[in-house]
C-alpha cells in the first residue's frame, strides 16, 4: 500500500519531525511504502510530486490545514490533529485506513500570486535577550527569512550586547503595518506609540517565525508607548512577567561583572597580593575592577525595577540594591529590592491621582522619594538582615562542600544548562551562577560555563565523528556549532535538538552533567560569565586552567561520541543557514 504522511505543527518544529519519523515508521511495519512530507522552519519540504500523489492508495495529514488541498482532489484523504497521531500512530494508522473518504477540496479564493501581492504588509520587529548573544541574532534571522518566505517586507532592529544594530528609522516605522517586539526583556515602547505592537519572546520568534508573524498580523494591539496592556501579551508572556523582569535586571548587570571580573583577574597577573601595595598597578586595577563589582547588586536592583515601572522604579531600585550590598544580603537581597521597589513605583504611578498643576511632580519628586523610602526602610528593618544571614548560609555551605556534594551540585547545574539550550531552566541555573560571582563565590560559575560549552561542541565533533550520517548542510551546521560551542553560545545546539531532540537532548545533558561535575570536583573557579575558551587569553580569569580544559573535553567527547553512534543516517535533514 502507498501512502503519502503528512505532518505540520504550528506549536513547535520539533514535534513535526517527532510526528513525521513516528508515522513513518508504524508504516514500515504495517508493511506500507510510505513517502514523509514535514512542514517545518529549519529543512525544505519535501513535496509528494505528481506520480507520488497518482500512485498513492491514502493521503494521511496530521496539521490544523491540509497544505495544497487541491492537489489531493479525487484521494482518499484523512485529516487529523498532530496530537493525535502522536501517541499512537499506528492506531492513527490504521483509523486512517478505515475511515478516510475521497477528497474534494473548496475552491481557492485567489490564486497564489494574486494572494501574496495582496496580503503583502510591511513588518518592523525587535529582537533582545538576557545576554545580548545568541538569542537575540538568530531570532531576528529566522523572523527575516520567515517573513520574505510570506511574501512580506521585514526589517529587524537586534537589541544585543553591542548596544542597537540596524536600526529602525521614524520612517521605517511609521510605514509599518505591524511591530513585532521579540524581547525577552523590557525595551524602550515609546518610538512605537500609535503602531499595532504583538509582544513575544525571543525562542518563540526563533523556533516557530512564520507563526509568530502570522500571529501578529492577526491579533497586534495598538498600544500607546508606555506599558504594554494586558490584552496585548501573550498567555506565555503574562505568565512570565517575573521571569522577565528578572531577566532585564540581569541583562543589564552582566556587563558588570564581566568587566570587573576580568579587571581584577588581571591585578593577579602581578600576583595574587600585589594589589595591597599602594600605588601600583595592581592596586589601581583592583580598585577598578572592585568598583564594577560593587555595582553588580544596585544594577541588578535598579533595572528589576525598571522593568516593572519603567523610569520611575531606576532611582528606588538603584537605592534599594545599594541598600542590599551594603547589608550583606547580595543578589538574593538585590532581586527582592527590585521588585519591591518596582511594585511600589508601579503602585504609585498608578493609585496616586494629583491635580494636573502639580502632576508633572510626580515622576520628578512624590515617586522617588516614597517609593525610596519605603524600599529603604523595608530593606534595613525587614528583609535586609535575614536575607544576609541566609546568603551567608548558602556562602558557607557552598565553601564547605565535600567532593560528594561538590559533584551533585556540579551534575544539577550542569544537567539545567542542558535541557532547554537557553530556555528558562538554562537561564535559571545561569542567573545563580552569576548572582554568586558578586559574593565572590566562583565555583558554580565555572561549573555553568563549562557545562553551557559542551552541546554545541558536541554537536560539532558528531558531525566529524559520524561524517557519513550527515548531510552536507549538517555538516556546516556542525562547524558553526563548534565554534559557537567555543564561545560558550550554548544555543548552537539548538537546529540539532529541534530535529532529534529524543536522542540529542540526552547526548547533551549526559555530556554536560560530567562536565559539571567535574568542574566542581577540581575546584574550578571563573572571574567571568561569559567568554567561553576565549576567557583563557586573561590570565587568572580561570583556575586551574589545564583541569578546567579537560572537563570540557570530557564532557564534549561524551556527548559529541554518543549522539554520532546513536544518530541515525537515514534521518538526514538540510539546515537551514
Amino acid at each position: 500500500m502507498n501512502v503519502i504522511l503528512i505532518t505540520n505543527c504550528p506549536s513547535g518544529m520539533a514535534t513535526t519531525f517527532l510526528a513525521a519519523r513516528r508515522l513513518e515508521q508504524a508504516a514500515k511495519r504495517l508493511g506500507w511504502q510510505a513517502h514523509v512530507e514535514m512542514h517545518g522552519e529549519l529543512a525544505p519540504v519535501e513535496r509528494a510530486n505528481g506520480e507520488q500523489i497518482d500512485a498513492a492508495d491514502l493521503i494521511v495529514v496530521a496539521a490544523e490545514h491540509v497544505p495544497e488541498p487541491a492537489r489531493f482532489e479525487g484521494k482518499r484523504l484523512y485529516h487529523g490533529s498532530i496530537r493525535e497521531a502522536l501517541p499512537d500512530p499506528a492506531a492513527f494508522l490504521a483509523t486512517a485506513k478505515r475511515e478516510a473518504p475521497l477528497y474534494a477540496p473548496a475552491p481557492a479564493a485567489a490564486e497564489p500570486n494574486e494572494s501574496a501581492a495582496t496580503n503583502a504588509r510591511h513588518i518592523v520587529a525587535v529582537t533582545a535577550c538576557p545576554t545580548g548573544v545568541a538569542h537575540t541574532f538568530m531570532a531576528a534571522e529566522a523572523l527575516s527569512e520567515a517573513g520574505r518566505g510570506l511574501g512580506h517586507a521585514i526589517r529587524v532592529e537586534t537589541q544585543g550586547s553591542v548596544g542597537a544594530q540596524d536600526q529602525l528609522s521614524e520612517q521605517e516605522i511609521a510605514e509599518a503595518d505591524v511591530v513585532i517586539l521579540a524581547c525577552d526583556i523590557e525595551v524602550d515602547p515609546t518610538r512605537f506609540a500609535g503602531k499595532r505592537v504583538y509582544r513575544t519572546s525571543t525562542g518563540t520568534a526563533l523556533k516557530k517565525p512564520q507563526v509568530t508573524i502570522e500571529a501578529a498580523l492577526a491579533d497586534a494591539n495598538v498600544e500607546n508607548g508606555a506599558a504594554a496592556p494586558a490584552s496585548s501579551q501573550p498567555k506565555s508572556l503574562k505568565e512570565k512577567g517575573v521571569y522577565k523582569h528578572l531577566l532585564t535586571g540581569v541583562s543589564f548587570m552582566l556587563p558588570m561583572v564581566v568587566a570587573g571580573g576580568l579587571i581584577i583577574a588581571l591585578s593577579f597577573m602581578f600576583g595574587i597580593e600585589a594589589f595591597e601595595e599602594p600605588g601600583t598597578l595592581a592596586a589601581a586595577l583592583m580598585q577598578i575592577g572592585g568598583s564594577a563589582m560593587g555595582l553588580i547588586v544596585p544594577v541588578l536592583a535598579g533595572y528589576i525595577a525598571y522593568s516593572i515601572a519603567d523610569r520611575p522604579g531606576i532611582a528606588p531600585g538603584l537605592i534599594g540594591g545599594m541598600l542590599a550590598a551594603d547589608i550583606g544580603s547580595g543578589f538574593i537581597g538585590g532581586i527582592l529590592a527590585g521588585f519591591l521597589a518596582g511594585y511600589v513605583a508601579l503602585a504609585l504611578t498608578r493609585g496616586v491621582k494629583l491635580p494636573s498643576s502639580v502632576e508633572s511632580l510626580k515622576p520628578i519628586l512624590i515617586i522617588p522619594f516614597v517609593a525610596s523610602l519605603i524600599t529603604g526602610l523595608v530593606m534595613v528593618y525587614i528583609i535586609g538582615e535575614p536575607v544576609a544571614t541566609l546568603l551567608a548560609a548558602l556562602e558557607n555551605y557552598l565553601e564547605s562542600l565535600d567532593s560528594t556534594n561538590a559533584v551533585i551540585l556540579g551534575l544539577l547545574l550542569g544537567t539545567m544548562m542542558c535541557v532547554d539550550l537557553g530556555g528558562p531552566i538554562n537561564k535559571a541555573a545561569y542567573t545563580f551562577g552569576v548572582g554568586l560571582i558578586a559574593s565572590n563565590t566562583l565555583g558554580p560559575m565555572a561549573a555553568v560555563m563549562a557545562a553551557g560549552m559542551v552541546p554545541p561542541i558536541g554537536m560539532g565533533l558528531a558531525s566529524v565523528l559520524a561524517r557519513y550520517k550527515y548531510a552536507p548542510a549538517e555538516r556546516e551546521a556542525g562547524k558553526a556549532s563548534f565554534v559557537l560551542g567555543l564561545c560558550f553560545i550554548s544555543e548552537g545546539a539548538i537546529p540539532f535538538a529541534a530535529k532529534d531532540p529524543l536522542r540529542v537532548i540526552p547526548c547533551c545533558i549526559a555530556g554536560g552533567a560530567v562536565t559539571g561535575a567535574l568542574s566542581m570536583l577540581v575546584g574550578a573557579k571563573l572571574m567571568a560569565p561569559h567568554g567561553g575558551i576565549f576567557v583563557l587569553l586573561i590570565p587568572g580569569a580561570i583556575t586551574p586552567v589545564l583541569l578546567y580544559l579537560g572537563a570540557i573535553i570530557i564532557g564534549s567527547l561524551i556527548t559529541g561520541v554518543s549522539y554520532a553512534f546513536l544518530k541515525r543516517g537515514a534521518a538526514q535533514v538540510a539546515v537551514a543557514s
